[in-house]
């Protein structure tokens, strides 16, 4: 009897004849960077903004109004400004991208090497960017509140209590709640636990939970413990309540303008070559800083702890 035999092409074989579709790289670190987008922004021409305030005190406004109205003597005098304003100096971010031209020249399809390194790279440095305006030493949100607007959340848990304490501290016109995710999620089972679910809103294209018709606006840089993702089921951070715009005297971004190959807001790409050895570099800069027009455009509610659960089924509220 004759042996049949069959002979079929393979997957493994198949693979290598197939037309793979491709993805650009995928960088699992960027974050949709709300701060950015919602966030009031200034333009600088010399890289310094100055913010001028009034010496707090008694003014011919409240001598006036003060004052018994069969009198009729006009009170005299001006307003005071202080003598050394806070003077706000951009600060910069820089990196350097170095392309192998080979590499350019003969693996740039589908997608373009160094299209996608500099995009990358553009997208690191707006990272960066949002973290400063929150945690710079210098400008940064979270360190530059005035005392008198920090508050201590009543149970270490972020209560509606403790976001309503924060909306007495700025309570002219306030724009958004900025906290890390796990604070969101924390406080969002206290509102299940309380009965009050909180709404949501639509601003700058996203969908936020909010509280007393303001935003709460979720960022990874509002750290947990030091950590943008920490592993640990409990943890401290902090939850920030802002009021944006000049206008407002509340909070503002500022950024340069005019710069040489500007790429966006403040950034600029720069070609500084290729070497004997066939590489193309890029430097790349962003100029940021920001500023706090009036103490009470920020608050602070510290040493928020996002671990508590509850089981419902076992102690139902």
């Amino acid at each position: 009897m004759a042996e049949k035999v069959i002979n079929a092409l393979g997957q493994d074989a198949a693979y290598q004849l197939a037309n793979v579709t491709k993805t650009p790289p995928q960088y699992g670190a960027l974050t949709p960077k709300w701060l950015a987008r919602i966030l009031e922004f200034k333009g600088l021409e010399a890289g310094i903004y100055r913010v001028n305030r009034v010496v707090e005190g008694e003014t011919p406004l409240d001598v006036l109004c003060s004052q018994d109205p069969k009198k009729v003597d006009i009170p005299q005098g001006y307003i005071e400004y202080q003598t050394k304003p806070r003077e706000y100096r951009l600060s910069s971010i820089s990196t350097i991208i170095n392309v192998d031209t080979k590499v350019q020249d003969v693996y740039s399809a589908p997608y373009d090497q160094t299209k996608e390194q500099l995009a990358l790279a553009v997208e690191s440095l707006k990272e960066r960017q949002e973290s400063q305006i929150i945690n710079s030493d210098d400008y940064g949100l979270l360190k530059n509140a005035a005392e008198s607007q920090r508050i201590q959340p009543r149970y270490g848990r972020p209560m509606p209590d403790d976001l309503d304490e924060l909306l007495t501290k700025v309570w002219k016109d306030p724009s958004f709640f900025l906290a890390h995710p796990r604070a969101i999620a924390a406080f969002e089972r206290e509102c299940t636990r309380r009965g009050v679910p909180p709404v949501t809103v639509n601003i700058a294209g996203g969908t936020f939970i909010a509280w007393r018709g303001v935003p709460i606006i979720p960022t990874d840089k509002l750290f947990v413990d030091g950590l943008k993702n920490p592993k640990a089921k409990t943890g401290k951070t902090n939850i920030l309540l802002v009021r944006s715009g000049e206008a407002n005297r509340g909070v503002i971004g500022l950024y340069q303008t005019g710069i040489p190959n500007e790429q966006s807001r403040g950034l600029s790409v720069r070609f500084r070559g290729v070497d004997d050895d066939g590489v193309a570099s890029y430097l790349l800069s962003v100029y940021c800083s920001a500023a706090i027009l009036a103490d009470d455009a920020l608050a602070v509610l510290e040493d928020v702890e996002v671990g508590d659960y509850y089981d419902y089924t076992q102690n139902p509220v």
